[in-house]
């Protein structure tokens, strides 16, 4: 999806930028504060186990597309 958003810097106030404005009302904020709650560690540990069920899936669809 693209946005297209025209700009024009001199009639704009220094404190909101419009595509940022445009952009912060489709952000769900919840998932990031919760993550920003997380430590490093939190989150690498999170990520793995991700890749871990991405890589079930992979699996998963191989074995539903072999032949029987």
């Amino acid at each position: 999806m693209r946005y297209h958003i025209r700009v024009d810097r001199a009639d704009q106030d220094s404190d909101s930028d419009p595509l940022i404005e445009a952009l912060k009302r489709d952000i769900d904020t919840t998932l990031l504060e919760r993550n920003l709650k997380l430590t490093p560690q939190q989150r690498i540990d999170q990520l793995v186990e991700m890749q871990r069920f991405a890589a079930e899936l992979v699996e998963a669809g191989r074995k539903a597309r072999e032949p029987r």
